[in-house]
């Protein structure tokens, strides 16, 4: 399955500054998959290490973080000269060994001619903690995300649509309503699947929307027992009921994240870990609110914000969807669109690399989505139909003055009144 992360890996193989690298990511977005495959097509041999399942090498690299002490016993069990350039040496499930994480300091420091990646499910979890000696400087990190639209459409085949999409994209120029209506449909189609890639693979090899139910129950059943294996057991109560409480804070009129949705007397206090913990595994995506000032970052509110799940297809599948009315043709009313494709935009935008915000003007006004796009702040307005009336992008307006604002529905591409008119397919494009 092709993924863009493949880029990035190597840039990272040909650069002279290279460190070692350390992928992140929630667990089965595929990092153990596409390291795997980077080894074998650009390395002459590739040395993996689980140190979730190898207990025996684990410990004996416990032994030492020397990096040339972990070189030679990686041979000897191996039974493979590591060769540098030419090796690559893959540490997968490091949060499992604390010394072979701080062990990434000396590779950077005194044997930098190797080339080492580092991946982890809950590495985010583990370097919270404080017994973790995290090597601050001397590693490079990247983040890996369910696949996104594009790459759901390369991997069923329809990567034609892609350069078509991005050159009306750039012209702001309507694309032929037949291909606009099929490119709607096969978002449907992505917003049911989602981007989990045993998911993707499953809905390819059995050609229907409805084989991806159980393999998504099956993951989201995984993020459960992290939450109760990696979390002490008061803890991972509060995990669990905060994850549980997603779709219900989204279809509030206010889908601000509310502690006492969670539990009558909730507060950040209480639940405040939980969040974090959901956060740093990778499995929720947080938008705070933030005044529309440069840079946006400095100017978040840290008590406001909204929570999404990573995946837009796992969020389907936990608040229970009917799958037959997503896929409609004509969005029915009937069932909460909102949240499901504001999870989408979301989800579009990070694996874009931009950190979202939300604006707010006084409970008179909300805006989806702020970004920073390089000096500018754009407004996104995200809409689940053709119906693209919008208060809240006319205060922002009046009030800011963008250069320009975007709206994200299922109409054509256009631009009119100073705003980008982007369909929900064309959001990989921003």
């Amino acid at each position: 399955m092709e993924r863009e992360i493949i880029n990035d890996l190597i840039k990272w193989k040909e650069s002279e500054n290279r460190k070692p690298l350390i992928i992140h990511g929630a667990r089965q977005v595929g990092k153990t998959y596409i390291v795997k495959q980077f080894g074998k097509e650009y390395y002459d041999n590739l040395i993996y290490v689980n140190f979730e399942t190898n207990q025996e090498l684990s410990s004996q690299i416990s032994d030492s973080i020397d990096a040339k002490y972990v070189i030679n016993k990686l041979e000897l069990f191996y039974g493979e000269k590591i060769i540098p350039g030419k090796t690559l040496i893959f540490f997968d499930e490091i949060q499992a060994n604390e010394r072979a994480l701080t062990s990434l300091k000396y590779f950077c420091e005194d044997t930098p001619e190797y080339h080492i990646i580092a991946a982890g499910s809950l590495l985010g979890i583990a370097i919270n903690r404080e017994n973790y000696s995290f090597p601050v400087g001397k590693v490079q990190m990247i983040n890996m995300y369910p696949l996104s639209f594009k790459e759901f459409l390369i991997a069923i085949g329809r990567e034609s649509l892609i350069e078509e999409i991005q050159k009306h994209f750039e012209n702001d120029e309507r694309m032929d309503k037949d291909i606009h209506e099929l490119c709607l449909k096969l978002y449907r189609t992505y917003l049911v699947v989602g981007g989990m890639p045993e998911v993707v693979q499953t809905y390819l090899t059995e050609a229907k929307t409805i084989a991806a139910i159980d393999v998504q129950a099956e993951i989201l059943s995984s993020y459960e027992r992290d939450m109760t294996k990696y979390a002490s057991h008061s803890l991972s109560n509060k995990i669990i009921s905060a994850f549980d409480s997603i779709p219900v804070q989204l279809a509030k009129d206010n889908p601000k994240f509310q502690y006492k949705v969670i539990s009558k007397g909730g507060t950040s206090g209480i639940f405040g870990d939980a969040i974090l913990w959901l956060k740093n595994s990778g499995i929720v995506n947080k938008v705070y609110k933030a005044v529309a000032e440069l840079p946006l970052e400095m100017y978040k509110d840290l008590t406001s914000f909204k929570l999404y799940m990573s995946d837009v297809g796992l969020f389907v599948n936990k608040a229970r969807y009917p799958l037959y009315q997503i896929d409609l043709s004509e969005q029915p009313t009937m069932i909460a669109m909102g949240p499901l494709t504001e999870h989408y935009v979301a989800n579009e935008l990070r694996i874009n690399g931009y950190e979202t915000y939300y604006w707010e003007s006084d409970g008179k006004a909300e805006l989806d989505f702020i970004i920073q796009k390089d000096t500018n702040i754009l407004p996104i307005e995200v809409k689940t139909s053709t119906h693209t009336k919008s208060r809240s992008l006319d205060i922002y307006m009046k009030t800011y003055n963008p250069k320009y604002a975007i709206r994200i529905s299922e109409k054509n591409f256009g631009f009119e009144n100073n705003i980008k008119s982007v369909p929900l397919y064309a959001v990989f494009c921003i």
